[in-house]
């Protein structure tokens, strides 16, 4: 067996157990906070587990990252092993979700993904869509590498990835942010670490109602445009 399906295999197994771990607190935290199950709006959350929770998230990213730079050879191998490794833990971690508490419903179910510097809602189909452009970008990578190419990402791409990133962002906030917009109260705000209030005190009226599809491919769009150009660079060279 070649050393880089080696590294690819155990990166693989250690993302699915990412996501086994991150499902698994969600399922602790769903049994405390929605015994009835999983809803909008949500339930506000003691500050102590508020800021648990948040750490308990960057932790996860930075044990994703970690993952990438360990088994990365190279700055664009590092780059991509973490995406890999994130797409993976995302995937596995609705499919777990799906397996041990039978949600989300369907694909178009909503979820909440983050919560700076707003919440980021989503049907969960979306970030699914977003985590299989990033193994395609990883498998691309790899492949021409394994041929011997030099595989670098130009200043032109990064520019696109970084915008088509950033737009995919924006559809993810768009709901709340046009939320905030229309509507007056005092639920409205945002929750950081040194907020008194417990979290989602201030959306606890907040349901959504619509997912800005047409920016949430613009900016995909934009990532595959990317990696098309990094593909058809890299295999005229």
């Amino acid at each position: 067996m070649k050393p880089i399906v080696k590294t690819i295999l155990w990166l693989t197994a250690f993302s699915i157990a990412m996501g086994f771990l991150e499902t698994s607190v969600v399922v602790y935290l769903r049994e405390l906070y929605y015994p009835q199950g999983f809803k909008f709006p949500l339930v506000p959350v003691p500050r102590n587990i508020a800021t648990t929770e948040f750490f308990r998230e960057l932790a996860t990213i930075i044990m994703l990252i970690g993952a990438g730079v360990m088994a990365g050879k190279n700055n664009v191998q590092r780059f991509v092993f973490f995406l890999y490794s994130f797409a993976i833990w995302d995937i596995f971690y609705y499919v777990f979700l799906k397996v041990l508490l039978n949600w989300p419903e369907s694909l178009f179910t909503w979820d909440i993904l983050f919560l700076i510097p707003v919440p980021w809602v989503g049907p969960v189909i979306a970030p699914c869509i977003v985590s299989l452009s990033m193994i395609i970008l990883t498998f691309i990578v790899i492949y021409f590498q394994e041929k011997g190419k030099y595989v670098h990402i130009t200043f032109m791409e990064w520019m696109l990835f970084i915008f088509g990133s950033i737009t995919a962002i924006i559809s993810f906030m768009w709901d709340y942010i046009i939320y905030v917009s229309e509507y007056d109260g005092s639920e409205k705000g945002i929750w950081t670490l040194s907020s008194n209030k417990d979290m989602f005190d201030e959306v606890k009226n907040y349901i959504p109602q619509h997912f800005n599809w047409w920016l949430f491919w613009v900016g995909q769009g934009i990532v595959l445009f990317a990696i098309t150009l990094i593909y058809r660079r890299i295999k005229k060279s």
